[in-house]
């Protein structure tokens, strides 16, 4: 993509929805909070602030953005047709970790679709990202606001230690409450399917639409539907170490991290176990970066079960290890 980053003398932080919103609305870039992770969004009617959310993560041009509504009534400004069964997620889920793909209205952006003639779209709960996206004036797209590959940002802290001087405004809020990306679920044909997993879990979706089937992932030059299937994702510079369910070591090696529901092994230099199932989602991401701050050779993860939340963590713990 031939766009070059003006390396900006400043970030602004700001704890004003307003002053965030007043800067979208002139074509600058901002970092925004929402329950899953922190987003890094541009107005879909500024063409140069989309094409510096790519330059600013270092982002491929190929990998689609998810649009944000302040509204579930706002979908049918991004959205050119909405299924049936796709209202009743809505209705259910939105607002919420959720986002449907659907076929696109002419006038979004090729730049924001990755040239598809599809586009994810969601409405997130989080009262900040509401308020924000309430006060623009047009759509906003955003993915995580992270550098790409990286682990997913969860507090502001990251966000600024990640772009700093690379976009042009930071909207602060306290550490997100989820912790993972959206669940993303495709419904451009008869059958939703499950393209990505997060907090709004399988059964939840299956209950409303028992129809919608799990996507089977495929290995072709296709550009991907929605973001995190195509390219490295949530990696940190430590290796990462699968641990089935059950089969915890007694002891780690030294210079090496758990983080896990089972109770840790002896010998690792940084631990974190979970409480729940949810606690292990909200923290993975964060703990990953500890373990980079701290030069970790070795995290090794407890996969949980494939069920529920766990489908998710367990889709980000094996893209993290670059089994996906």
């Amino acid at each position: 993509m031939a766009v070059t980053l003006p390396f900006l003398m400043h970030t602004l932080l700001t704890d004003s929805p307003a002053e965030a919103a007043a800067l979208l609305n002139g074509g600058k870039i901002v970092a925004f909070p929402t329950e899953t992770v922190y987003g890094l969004g541009a107005t879909i009617n500024h063409s140069e602030a989309l094409k510096q959310i790519f330059v600013a993560k270092g982002r491929p041009s190929d990998n689609p953005l998810i649009l944000h509504i302040a509204h579930p009534d706002n979908i049918g400004k991004v959205a050119a047709t909405v299924p049936r069964y796709a209202e009743r997620f809505i209705e259910k889920f939105f607002p919420g970790p959720l986002t449907l793909v659907l076929p696109k209205q002419p006038q979004v952006p090729e730049l924001v679709t990755a040239g598809l003639q599809s586009v994810g779209v969601r409405c997130p709960a989080h009262p900040m990202a509401q308020a924000l996206l309430a006060l623009v004036n047009s759509p906003v797209a955003a993915p995580s606001a992270n550098r790409s590959g990286k682990p997913s940002a969860t507090s502001w802290e990251t966000v600024y230690d990640d772009l700093n001087g690379r976009i042009d405004g930071l909207l602060r809020s306290a550490p997100c409450t989820i912790g993972l990306e959206s669940t993303i679920v495709d419904c451009t044909a008869n059958t939703p399917l499950l393209l990505r997993a997060g907090a709004i879990t399988l059964e939840q979706l299956q209950a409303v639409v028992p129809s919608l089937r799990v996507n089977q992932p495929t290995h072709n030059n296709e550009p991907p539907k929605s973001p995190g299937l195509k390219y490295p994702h949530y990696a940190p510079h430590a290796t990462i170490e699968l641990l089935a369910v059950g089969a915890v070591p007694l002891t780690l090696p030294p210079n090496s991290a758990y983080i896990g529901i089972a109770p840790p092994p002896n010998g690792a230099t940084l631990v974190m176990q979970c409480a729940s199932i949810e606690a292990y989602g909200n923290a993975l991401f964060q703990f990953f970066r500890t373990c980079d701050a701290h030069a970790i050779r070795t995290i090794y993860c407890e996969l949980p079960t494939s069920d529920g939340l766990g489908r998710a963590i367990g889709d980000r713990l094996l893209r993290a290890a670059g089994r996906m």
